[in-house]
């Protein structure tokens, strides 16, 4: 297998899950300042021009994050990151679903249509007006989502999933884009500290 990898939260997301199930692969960077993913090359690749892809070991590729992390999964015979029962995998799946989103894409539309306005205008339609807004909605998710995990280790409960692996790579992009915790939200705040704390944060 083969991983195309960037800058970003999206494949940390991948880079993260695959340091937690033990598995590696080639790793192929692809230059995305400097506009790589939009070059003939990489559309051949995956022709919607974002990272991470995975080339599987029969030549196609996997491009969206959920869709890799549950191949990688399934590879290794199933993991808790998923669930390994029927009732499992669709609590995280759920999740996944909620934080997408509620939370990831507002986020990081915000980011696209202000901050990161002068990388992205060239390369997609932009909505400056819009940032303000999607800023406030994935705020107000966040906070949403800090009573939902009350008396919670994680997300899914006990068990760390990829749930945990994707909310956690988009709130420290977050964080490092105009858009950092808001320390009033105690449980999202401890949650947080306790996902950095594990030794795939770093991936």
């Amino acid at each position: 297998m083969k991983l195309f990898n960037s800058m970003g939260p999206n494949p940390k997301v991948v880079r993260m899950f695959m340091a937690e199930l033990g598995v590696e692969c080639e790793v192929q960077e692809v230059d995305l300042m400097g506009g790589e993913n939009r070059q003939a090359a990489f559309l051949e690749v995956n022709p919607t021009g974002t990272c991470p892809a995975l080339e599987m070991e029969d030549g196609s590729v996997l491009s969206e994050i959920t869709a890799i992390c549950e191949y990688l999964a399934e590879r290794q015979g199933g993991s808790a990151l998923v669930g390994e029962t029927v009732e499992d995998r669709a609590m995280t799946r759920m999740w996944v679903r909620r934080i997408d989103l509620g939370i990831l894409e507002t986020l990081t539309n915000g980011f696209r249509y202000s901050e990161g306005l002068p990388i992205f205008k060239d390369r997609m339609q932009t909505i400056p007006e819009a940032a303000p807004g999607l800023k406030s909605i994935a705020q107000e998710k966040i906070t949403w989502l800090d009573g939902e995990i009350a008396g919670k280790d994680y997300v899914c409960g006990d068990r760390f999933s990829l749930a945990d692996i994707m909310l956690f790579c988009f709130l420290e992009f977050g964080g490092q884009v105009g858009q950092p915790l808001n320390e009033a939200n105690s449980n999202i705040m401890a949650w947080y500290d306790r996902v950095a704390s594990r030794a795939s944060s770093g991936a």
